[in-house]
């Protein structure tokens, strides 16, 4: 065979194309979670990894009060904002992770979660009791970026 018979499937990246596939683990956006054991998001390539977020209202460190509704919008625009932080929005969600304390609340939740994510990205959805803090909902998501 010749080379013209077998071309190479692709070229060499350059520095401008290459995409690095080791893992940068992104502290959070806020002063007060600075010291959590955990990232708020670890990026491979231009994919990002968040970590679950709560309805915590973070300027007053407490959950939203007001039940599943107030905690899934909340959680959302948790979401949000870290995606915002690293130049994104929902519509880079492609992939979410749900927990809710009960599973009677999912009717309530998805309305809100649909409002939020109108693309549908894929999505796992199951009850477990006692989450972090008292919550109702954690949401962990995968989003990403286009370049």
């Amino acid at each position: 065979m010749t080379s013209e018979e077998n071309p190479t499937p692709d070229a060499p990246s350059t520095p401008e194309t290459a995409v690095s596939n080791t893992p940068e683990y992104h502290a959070s956006h806020l002063a007060s979670r600075q010291n959590t054991p955990f990232s708020d998001a670890v990026q491979v390539g231009n994919t990002f990894y968040l970590s679950g977020q709560i309805g915590r209202d973070h300027a007053k460190g407490k959950l939203v009060e007001g039940g599943i509704e107030a905690e899934t919008r909340q959680t959302l625009e948790n979401i949000k904002a870290v995606l915002n932080h690293h130049g994104m929005d929902m519509s880079n969600v492609v992939k979410a992770l749900v927990v809710l304390d009960d599973i009677e609340d999912f009717a309530a939740f998805n309305a809100i979660y649909t409002s939020y994510l109108p693309q549908k990205p894929a999505r796992t959805t199951f009850a477990a009791e006692a989450l972090a803090a008292g919550a109702k909902i954690e949401i962990e998501v995968v989003a990403v970026k286009s370049e």
